[in-house]
């Protein structure tokens, strides 16, 4: 049993330097997106006709990003494990009236290159540095998912008068409501993927089975929500198209890295501002009361809060209709824009 151990942490550091090795590599990004990028649109006319790919270098990487459509700027902020690939399903009902960027984060999708922190707040000065600096997008409606949700909080806490309203969705956050180390104890995957080099070492030849199965345990009817068991609510083309992106080491150690920096996040968001631009908060169904109490503290202007139905935790993709219908109210209720 010592013998065994012994060998497997070797392997971990040895798995984790290796992964370091590749990120620093891969810091040095040229302007070329990752290959295959476009693997699962090339052959979707429609699609092409309405939205492109693009790329930027920012701080010393490249980031991927999708864009369509006309109106205001609408930027979309993807969870984990996914990629802007989360929000096709919904792109085109947003790009009839809004300018849509659907952003691979730093680090994840077909973005290449590492930046410098996994932490949200640090995340969220790259998507700024892409949408002010390089895109001049001074003025923007933001949404964010999962763990996107929390760079989105980031972004809207250190840029308020760039915000014009925000939608969170699906993520309780780390903060003065909860700690990262109660928030590690909400699942098992939590702190799992808190452990520095176990995952990778786990995972890495079995990413794709590994996701098949994470998509259905957090899905409606899935165990993370009391039921006894569900299916991903993907296609295998879309699961294909996510283990595609996962299955880079480089994103593979960044998606879990995101989980790795939940305690800068807590003090983070601590240290914030509470927003004050319109907000709305977004669950999946029987989470919205608990979610609610993690983000109240530094959310001062929730104007629309609301599970949606029949919804584990990929809400664009379990229920699309009312996800989209949702924000489109949202953000085209009231006053607010300047």
């Amino acid at each position: 049993m010592a013998a065994v151990a012994a060998t497997l942490l070797l392997t971990a550091g040895c798995t984790t330097a290796d992964s370091q090795a590749k990120n620093a590599a891969a810091g040095k990004a040229s302007g070329a997106a990752a290959p295959g990028y476009d693997s699962a649109t090339r052959d979707d006319v429609e699609f092409n006709r309405r939205f492109s790919h693009r790329t930027a270098d920012v701080d010393g990487l490249t980031m991927h990003y999708v864009t369509g459509g006309t109106g205001e700027p609408l930027v979309l902020l993807h969870g984990w494990p996914q990629s802007w690939f989360e929000w096709r399903g919904i792109m085109p009902t947003l790009a009839e009236k809004y300018t849509v960027y659907a952003l691979d984060l730093p680090g994840l999708g077909d973005s290449v290159g590492a930046p410098t922190g996994y932490d949200k707040a640090t995340l969220a000065r790259y998507v700024h540095e892409l949408l002010a600096d390089k895109l001049g997008l001074r003025r923007i409606n933001l949404v964010g998912h999962d763990l996107g949700a929390g760079v989105g909080f980031q972004y809207a806490a250190q840029f308020p008068d760039e915000v014009i309203k925000y939608a969170h969705l699906d993520y309780p956050l780390p903060g003065p409501a909860l700690s990262a180390n109660n928030y590690r104890q909400v699942s098992w995957h939590m702190s799992f993927h808190n452990q520095n080099g176990f995952p990778e070492v786990l995972v890495d030849d079995d990413v794709r089975d590994y996701l098949s199965l994470f998509y259905g345990y957090v899905a409606y009817g899935g165990t993370s929500f009391g039921g006894s068991g569900a299916t991903a609510p993907f296609t295998a083309e879309q699961i294909d198209e996510y283990a595609r992106t996962y299955q880079r080491p480089q994103v593979l150690t960044g998606g879990f890295e995101l989980y790795r920096t939940l305690d800068a996040d807590e003090r983070d968001n601590i240290a914030a501002k509470p927003i004050t631009m319109p907000t709305m908060l977004m669950t999946a169904h029987g989470a919205l009361d608990f979610t609610r109490s993690t983000v109240q503290p530094r959310m001062s202007t929730i104007t629309r809060a609301v599970e949606v139905p029949h919804s584990g935790h990929w809400l664009p993709e379990e229920n699309p209709q009312f996800v989209t219908t949702e924000l489109m109210e949202f953000f085209a209720r009231g006053a607010g824009r300047s």
